[in-house]
């Protein structure tokens, strides 16, 4: 269990649960947006492609082990590059933003940590909605 101070000192990608609390995380965040009404539709037909679900996932842990300070490289495209022309609507952005925080809930991922998470969400809102 993490006490304040050590959570204080850690850095977001030691509180996420460094890359398999990344990974556990990723698994359990597409679970949960291929459950999503709001946004299944544009998940599940992952599951018929294993290989391209595996990649998306892979780019995913890398995207947030970097994004944390983690020693992960992404190497797939900018934020804008992967949703132009996907036309993502607000409502989709917040049922996939819930998605995340409920599952870093569900991880027992502390209060602060869900925060920063989604400050970062919100940083990135205007390189996904509405391209």
């Amino acid at each position: 269990m993490q006490t304040a101070s050590s959570i204080d000192t850690a850095s977001l990608y030691e509180r996420l649960g460094r890359a398999d609390g990344i990974a556990a995380l990723v698994d359990d965040i597409v679970e949960a947006h291929m459950r999503n009404p709001v946004i299944r539709a544009r998940y599940l037909p992952l599951k018929n492609t294993p290989e391209h679900l595996a990649e998306v996932k892979a780019h995913l842990c890398q995207f947030l082990g970097a994004g944390s300070g983690g020693p992960e490289r992404y190497a797939g495209r900018s934020m804008t590059e992967a949703h132009r022309g996907m036309n993502v609507s607000e409502a989709e952005f917040m049922a996939a933003l819930d998605d995340i925080l409920e599952t870093l809930d569900r991880h027992g991922i502390d209060g602060q940590t869900r925060k920063d998470i989604l400050a970062i969400g919100y940083a990135l809102k205007p390189e996904i909605v509405g391209l």
